[in-house]
């Protein structure tokens, strides 16, 4: 599971309790995150001079940060000669927590993929970089897809994509399965370049050995990024061994010339039927 997929998780907003929206706890404990991002690791004093807050009312605070690991506590770093007795501890953000506040990494890749469509050869460029990501990611995503069944390949495959944060599920549809995924961490990214969605979808067809479709995504204004996998993807035998997507025929060319030959004397037969049949029923009628 990513950094960032932690991150959101431990700052969902579902479990909020309704007392804290009411008293402003969220907004106070939110001031105390603010205050160290804008002057570093600070202490309890500090905290409680620059909020005018009681150093109570911060400690309880920090320990509700630290529980959802918004922020850490250590000891605080002294430079020149040490004074007596145990140094203070100071709280600075965590990962997590610097990634609470606004980032400028979305805007920082779209930059970066503009210079490359500009300077390094246009879209094609944009999207040869965008599989080759894509590949470079996707070597978990083959392992899993490998070690699993043909009918859970496209679970195995939600799987892998949920450990990487995409929130994956796989579910049954009326001809094949979905593969749906509830967050994207490229979507901001992936709405200017659709070559990353482009990308994985190569990437799963490729995986899961058969053509799928996109249906909606995310970066596109979608809830979810939903994919459509045909039945065919999971029944046995559906591909020759060398990998070539074609129903192989038991028999060899030879019986592949008999198969052809007596569907296209059924078809023969069929039609002399119809038209033995519709000359009955025209036999004694006026033409006029």
């Amino acid at each position: 599971m990513t950094q960032q997929w932690r991150c959101e998780k431990r700052r969902s907003c579902g479990g909020v309790p309704q007392e804290e929206l009411a008293t402003g706890e969220r907004s106070t404990r939110n001031r105390v995150a603010r205050s160290i991002l804008d002057h570093g690791p600070s202490t309890v004093a500090d905290l409680a001079g620059r909020l005018g807050l009681t150093q109570a009312a911060v400690r309880r605070h920090l320990d509700a940060l630290v529980s959802d690991d918004v922020v850490e506590a250590r000891q605080q770093r002294v430079y020149g000669t040490r004074t007596r007795g145990r140094p203070a501890r100071v709280f600075a953000l965590t990962d997590c927590g610097r990634d609470a506040f606004d980032q400028s990494y979305d805007v920082l890749a779209v930059d970066a993929l503009r210079w490359i469509e500009e300077n390094a050869g246009g879209e094609a460029a944009v999207a040869a970089f965008a599989r080759d990501r894509m590949e470079a990611q996707a070597e978990a995503y083959r392992r899993a897809v490998e070690a699993a069944d043909p009918e859970t390949r496209t679970e195995a495959l939600a799987k892998a994509l949920t450990a990487d944060g995409y929130a994956a599920t796989a579910r049954n549809a009326p001809v094949g399965e979905q593969l749906c995924q509830h967050h994207c961490p490229v979507a901001h990214v992936a709405e200017r370049y659709p070559q990353l969605c482009e990308a994985e979808t190569e990437v799963f067809s490729r995986l899961l050995g058969t053509h799928v479709q996109r249906l909606a995504t995310i970066a596109h204004g979608d809830g979810v990024c939903t994919t459509f996998i045909p039945k065919a993807a999971h029944r046995s035998g559906d591909r020759s061994a060398g990998g070539s997507g074609r129903t192989s025929t038991t028999g060899g060319p030879a019986r592949a010339a008999e198969t052809t030959k007596a569907a296209g004397a059924a078809r023969t037969a069929k039609a002399a039927k119809i038209s033995s049949q519709a000359s009955a029923s025209t036999a004694g009628r006026n033409p006029a």
